[in-house]
C-alpha cells in the first residue's frame, strides 16, 4: 500500500529581549549555572508574575509577519507536568485563548512548485530550565537560567508532505523571525527549535493516522533526516500489518534513527487551566499598528524589489535576500556603481566564498561594504582587471589600506595604453609563429593560447577587454 505523510511542526523561537518573560532576570546565554535567576522564575512561593511588554511587541511582530490574526484579548494558562527543570511545577504558556492565530507562509518545494502551509497559533510561553547530566555519577543537575526565557511557539497545519518541504517552510520561517529581528535564530544554542508531529494515511483517504512527535530538533538537515527516517519507519510498521504507537521519539544524530522516549501527551494530561496571577492582555489597533510602522521589509517583498529594481534573476535575488545582513551588504555595495550585477556576482561568488574559507558571516566579514564597492568601482573604471581585483579582495581581510591604496602598493594598475599594448600583442605573435600559422589554418582555440602569453608578459595587468580586440584584428 501507497502511504501519504501527513506533517504538522511546532517551532520554539526565543524571543530578543534583554530580561525574562514574568521577572526582570537576563536572558544572557551561557552565564554560570542558576546565576540568572530570582524567586520569580525559580517559583519562590508568594511571588507575582509581571508581563514583558517587549516581548509581547515582539510576539505581534511575529504574528504580523506571517500573516495571523492578532487576538484582541488574549490569556494566560498554566499547563501542569512534572519534570525536574520546571520548578514551578508548571509552564506558564497560552492554551485556549492565543494570541495570534489562521496565519501561513508559501514555500516553494522540491519540483519549483508554490505550496502554501498554514499557520494554526502563535502563543506565548515561558521556557524550562535544562538538566546538565553527569555521565561519571548517577546524578543530574539543574540549570534554571533559561527558565522564564520568553518563547512564541508557532504551530503549522498539518499541510506538510515531505521531509523537504518541512525543510523549505522551517528556513522560511527562521529567515523571516531573523529579519524582523525578534529572534537570533541560533539553532545550537536552542534559540530556534522544532518538534515535529508525522503521520501516515493511505493514499486517497482523509483520515489522519496515529502520529509520532519529535522533539527538540535543531538543525534544518537534522529536522529533514529524521522526518525522513520516520516515514521509512512508520511505513514498515504499516505494511507489516502492526500499529502506530502513539509516542514522542527523539533523533539520534549519530546513528541516524529515532529512538522511543515516552508515550505522547495530550492536551488533557497538562490540566490546563488560566493563570489567577495574569491579567488577560489587550492588544488595542493602535499597538499592532506602531508595530505595523515599525516592520522591516520582509524577504518575499524585498526579493520582488531587487528583482524588479536592480534587474536581478529570481535565483540572484533569493540568494542576495536569504539574510536581511547579505541583503544591506548588497544595496550598500551597489549604492556606488553603475552596474549592480557586478556588486550581486562578486558578492555571490568571491565575497561568500571568502566567508565560508574564513568561517566568517557576512556581518563578521573584514571587508565592509563601502570597501567592496570601491574595490568594484575600480575594475568598472578599467582601473584593475578581474583577477587584480580578486587579489586585492583577499589583501583587504586583514589591511586597514582602502582598495586604491592596496592597487598603487600591489602594482595591480591595468594597462589600457592602446599603442603599448598594441606592441605587446605584435611582439608575442611574432614570437609564436608556428601557433600563428596553425591559428590561421584553422585551429581557432590556440586564441586563448596568445590571450595567456600576453597576460603572462604583462604580469596579469593587461586589459582583456582591449587586448581581445587588437588580438582579433592581428590575428
Amino acid at each position: 500500500m501507497q502511504y501519504e505523510p501527513v506533517i504538522g511542526l511546532e517551532v520554539h523561537a526565543q524571543l530578543k529581549t534583554d530580561t525574562k518573560i514574568f521577572c526582570g532576570c537576563s536572558t544572557r546565554f551561557g552565564g554560570e549555572p542558576n546565576a540568572n535567576t530570582c524567586p520569580v522564575c525559580t517559583g519562590m512561593p508568594g511571588v507575582l508574575p509581571v508581563l514583558n511588554r517587549k516581548a509581547v511587541t515582539f510576539a505581534i511582530k511575529a504574528a504580523l509577519a506571517t500573516n495571523c490574526t492578532i487576538a484582541k484579548e488574549s490569556r494566560f494558562d498554566r499547563k501542569n507536568y512534572f519534570y525536574p527543570d520546571l520548578p514551578k511545577g508548571y509552564q506558564i504558556s497560552q492554551y485556549a485563548h492565543p494570541i495570534a492565530e489562521h496565519g501561513h507562509l508559501s514555500v516553494i518545494d522540491s519540483d519549483g512548485v508554490e505550496k502554501i502551509i498554514g499557520i494554526t497559533r502563535i502563543h506565548m510561553e515561558e521556557d524550562a530550565g535544562k538538566l546538565i547530566h553527569d555521565s561519571g555519577r548517577s546524578k543530574s543537575f539543574v540549570d534554571l537560567n533559561r527558565t522564564g526565557v520568553p518563547l512564541v511557539e508557532i504551530v503549522s497545519e498539518p499541510d506538510i508532505r515531505s521531509a523537504a518541504q518541512a525543510g523549505a517552510y522551517l528556513r522560511k520561517l527562521h529567515t523571516i523571525l531573523r529579519y524582523i529581528d525578534v529572534c537570533d535564530g541560533n539553532m545550537e544554542e536552542g534559540s530556534f527549535r522544532c518538534d515535529a508531529n508525522i503521520s501516515l494515511r493511505p493514499v486517497g483517504t482523509e483520515k489522519f493516522g496515529t502520529r509520532t512527535e519529535l522533539k527538540n530538533l535543531n538543525s534544518f538537515k537534522h529536522v529533514e533526516k529524521a522526518i525522513q527516517y520516520e516515514i521509512q519507519r512508520q511505513t514498515y510498521i504499516l505494511d507489516e500489518g502492526r500499529e502506530i504507537v502513539q509516542e514522542t521519539r527523539l533523533w539520534d544524530t549519530v546513528k541516524n534513527i529515532t529512538k522511543s522516549m515516552r508515550g505522547k501527551e495530550d492536551a488533557h494530561d497538562y490540566r490546563y487551566f488560566p493563570d489567577p496571577d495574569l491579567v488577560p492582555l489587550i492588544v488595542d489597533s493602535n499597538w499592532i499598528d506602531q508595530v505595523k510602522a515599525d516592520m522591516t521589509e520582509l524577504p518575499d517583498a524585498k526579493k520582488d524589489r531587487f528583482m524588479a529594481h536592480y534587474s536581478l534573476s529570481p535565483y540572484d535575488a533569493g540568494v542576495l535576500t536569504s539574510s536581511r545582513e547579505l541583503a544591506d551588504y548588497f544595496e550598500e555595495t551597489a549604492k556606488g556603481l553603475e552596474d549592480k550585477k557586478l556588486a550581486a556576482n562578486w558578492i555571490m561568488g568571491p565575497v561568500l566564498g571568502l566567508v565560508k574559507s574564513e568561517g566568517n558571516t557576512i556581518e563578521t566579514l573584514p571587508v565592509p561594504s563601502q570597501a567592496l564597492s570601491q574595490l568594484l568601482s575600480l575594475l568598472e573604471k578599467g582601473t584593475i582587471n578581474a583577477n587584480g581585483a580578486k587579489s586585492v579582495l583577499e589583501k583587504l581581510t586583514d589591511s586597514p589600506k582602502s582598495p586604491s591604496e592596496l592597487v598603487r602598493e600591489m602594482g595591480l594598475e591595468q594597462l589600457s595604453d592602446q599603442s603599448e599594448l598594441g606592441s605587446i600583442v605584435d611582439d608575442v605573435i611574432s614570437s609564436n609563429p608556428r601557433e600563428l600559422e596553425a591559428y590561421r589554418g584553422g585551429k581557432t582555440k590556440l586564441f586563448s593560447f596568445f590571450m595567456g602569453q600576453i597576460m603572462k608578459k604583462t604580469k596579469g595587468k593587461a586589459d582583456p577587454k582591449i587586448v581581445t580586440q587588437l588580438l582579433k584584428e592581428k590575428l
